[in-house]
């Protein structure tokens, strides 16, 4: 199982940084494509992946990358009405076949999985989006490694005994630290090889540190839907991971925060 699982990471982390090194539509295709696997994951634990819900969660989910990749963003607000506007409807003509929980259930996951997850695509679309996106991956993956090691060795304190007793309060300040550091160390790298930002190790240090809190707060959620509904994984198409949703939990909840970090706190950096 280890070894299945470490094999299938690196297949991945191999992948992954040779869709974001390409960046442009690739990137784009790629985040459509994960996205389109999440809403399928997570409408499949409430049996409206094969449904008309479904279906117009998909096609929404289709019509969102494409207004977004081809620079119609002006039409995205409408796009969003529209998409609400046809699950209501489709819930209400078809009534009773769907209840009000299933409606819901597909709004939340076209903007849990769909919109939030197009924010790594929305990142490397930034200028130096190639080296802006690896902020990313520090507060989700930099966090996780270092909230373990802290938590395997220092950690006394569970920090949500009931959702994930295995976390602790330790280890969440470790991981949050060590990203910090981490988003530090980046921001003197950046400063002096990629683009001279004004107190870059300082304003990655701060997305670094808030980025990891978020990415706890997307593995926790992404945790407490699996057991409200008794599920291990949400699928099997990482060998050893899982599903979409279970390796991607928290980059989804850390990429919005880093991309408006970046807007607000380096002005100059906007595409």
């Amino acid at each position: 199982m280890f070894k299945t699982r470490l094999l299938s990471g690196i297949v991945l982390v191999i992948l992954v940084i040779g869709v974001l090194y390409l960046g442009g539509y690739v990137t784009g295709a790629t985040m459509f494509l994960l996205s389109i696997g999440g809403v399928f994951e997570l409408l499949r634990i409430y049996n409206l992946h094969n449904t008309a819900i479904g279906y117009i969660t998909s096609i929404a989910t289709a019509a969102y990358y494409g207004l977004l990749m081809f620079d119609y963003e002006q039409y995205i607000m409408p796009l969003m009405l529209a998409f609400v506007l046809a699950i209501l409807s489709a819930y209400v003509i078809t009534y009773p076949k769907y209840k009000d929980k299933d409606a819901m259930a597909a709004v939340l996951a076209f903007f849990y999985v769909s919109v939030m997850l197009s924010y790594v695509y929305q990142i490397r679309e930034l200028k130096y989006g190639g080296a802006l996106v690896v902020m990313i991956f520090i507060c989700s993956w930099v966090n996780d490694t270092c909230a373990y090691c802290v938590g395997v060795t220092m950690g006394k304190h569970k920090m949500t005994p009931k959702l994930s007793p295995k976390k602790s309060v330790e280890g969440l300040i470790g991981g949050i630290a060590g990203s910090a550091i981490f988003g530090a160390l980046y921001g003197i790298f950046f400063n002096k090889q990629v683009y001279a930002l004004d107190k870059a190790p300082i304003i990655f240090a701060v997305i670094g540190a808030l980025g990891a809190v978020m990415a706890v707060i997307g593995d926790l959620t992404a945790s407490a839907i699996k057991r409200n509904n008794d599920i291990k994984d949400y699928g099997k198409l990482i060998p050893g991971h899982g599903g979409i949703m279970d390796r991607f939990d928290s980059i989804i909840f850390t990429a919005p925060i880093i991309y408006y970090c970046l807007l607000y706190m380096t002005g100059n950096l906007g595409g």
